[in-house]
C-alpha cells in the first residue's frame, strides 16, 4: 500500500497525470481546490445570484450539487435549486428522481422537475419506438437542454451549473474537432457572454477527471444514481469517449491537453464567429433561424407541439422543498 504523498496516512489514489498519490483528506482537498479555482475562472458572482444547477441524479451532477452548496451555501444572497429533466425513461429516470428529491431535502433546496410529456406530449420511450433519422440521444439531448434553460429561467436563475467534467468537455472537443464544426467549438460552454432568454451555464467540474468524481463521492459518501441509460448504447459519443480513454491511459494528461489546447484558440474562435444574433422562437426559446431546433425535432416525429400558452408553467415543485 502506497502512503501519501503528502503525509504518512494509506494513498487512496495515484493520480497518473500528476504522479502524486494522495490520501482521503488530501484528494478531497485536491478535488475542491480545482472546482473553487473553476467557478472563481468562470463566474463572477455578484450579489443575489440565483444559481439553478441541472441535476440528473448521476455521480457528476450530485457531486456539483453538494458541493456548489457547501461552497457558496454560506452566503445569504445566494439562493439555490435543483432542475431535474424527466425524460420519460421507464425504470431509469423514475428511479432516480426520487434519488434526487431526497438529497435536495437533505440540502434544503428546492428541487423543480420538469417533464417531456408536459412540455411535448410524448416521452424518450415515444420517441425511441418510433421511426427516425437520427438516435435516441440526439433527440434528447436537445429538447433536454432547452428544457433545463427554460426552467432555469422560469425561475429567475441568473447561472444554470452543468456537471460536465474533464472526460466530457474533452470528448466535444474532440467530437467538433473531428466533425470540422469549428463554429460549435466557439459556442461551448463555460458561457462568457449573455444572449437574450439564455441563461448563461457554467461547469465547475469542467477540470476533474470522471474517476476522481467517482472516488469524490465515495470517499463523502455522496449518494447518487448508478444506472446507465438504456438507450446509451446509441451515442456517438461513445466512439469518442473510448478513443479519449485510451489516449490517456497510454499517455496520461491527454484529456488536460484537450482542454487546454481549446482555450488556447478559443479567443480566435470567438472573433472569427462571434455570438449569433438570436430571437424567441414562437415556443419562447432562443433561435438563430424561423423555428428552434426543438420544435423542429417535435415535428419531426409526427407530434402536435404545444402552444406557447400551454408549455408556460410546466415545472411541478417537490411538495416537501423548499420553495425561492
Amino acid at each position: 500500500m502506497k502512503t501519501c504523498d503528502k503525509c504518512s496516512k494509506n494513498s487512496v489514489i495515484l493520480v497518473r497525470y500528476s504522479g502524486m498519490h494522495l490520501c482521503r483528506r488530501h484528494f478531497t482537498e485536491f478535488f475542491e481546490r480545482r472546482v473553487k479555482h473553476e467557478l472563481r475562472r468562470q463566474a463572477d458572482l455578484g450579489t443575489d445570484e440565483r444559481l439553478a444547477m441541472a441535476v440528473s441524479g448521476g455521480k457528476d451532477s450530485t457531486v456539483m450539487m453538494f458541493l456548489l452548496t457547501r461552497i457558496l451555501g454560506s452566503r445569504r444572497d445566494a439562493e439555490f435549486c435543483a432542475v431535474t429533466i424527466d425524460e420519460g425513461i421507464e425504470g431509469y429516470r423514475d428511479s432516480a428522481i426520487p434519488m434526487v428529491a431526497e438529497n435536495c431535502r437533505t440540502l434544503d433546496i428546492e428541487h423543480i422537475v420538469v417533464s417531456f410529456r408536459e412540455l411535448h406530449g410524448f416521452t424518450m420511450d415515444d420517441v425511441a419506438e418510433a421511426e427516425r433519422n437520427m438516435s435516441a440521444c440526439s433527440y434528447c439531448g436537445v429538447i433536454r437542454r432547452a428544457a433545463m434553460n427554460r426552467a432555469a429561467r422560469d425561475w429567475r436563475a441568473t447561472r444554470l451549473a452543468t456537471g460536465l467534467n474533464l472526460d466530457d468537455t474533452a470528448q466535444s472537443i474532440l467530437m467538433n474537432f473531428s466533425r470540422g464544426d469549428v463554429e460549435r467549438l466557439a459556442r461551448l460552454g463555460p458561457h462568457r457572454r449573455l444572449q437574450p432568454n439564455l441563461v448563461p451555464r457554467i461547469q465547475p467540474l469542467r477540470t476533474v477527471p470522471e474517476n476522481e468524481v467517482a472516488l469524490y463521492a465515495l470517499i463523502n459518501e455522496i449518494p447518487y444514481h448508478d444506472l446507465e441509460c438504456p438507450y446509451a448504447s446509441e451515442a456517438l459519443r461513445n466512439d469518442y469517449r473510448a478513443v479519449v480513454s485510451q489516449l490517456e491511459d497510454r499517455y496520461p494528461g491527454t484529456r488536460h491537453s484537450i482542454l487546454k489546447s481549446h482555450e488556447g484558440i478559443l479567443g480566435a474562435l470567438t472573433k472569427t464567429f462571434p455570438p449569433a444574433n438570436l430571437h424567441r422562437c414562437e415556443c419562447g426559446e432562443p433561435t438563430v433561424g424561423d423555428r428552434c431546433k426543438v420544435c423542429e425535432l417535435v415535428a419531426s416525429i409526427g407530434e402536435k407541439r404545444a402552444t406557447p400558452a400551454n408549455r408556460r408553467g410546466t415545472t411541478r415543485r417537490s411538495s416537501d422543498t423548499r420553495s425561492p
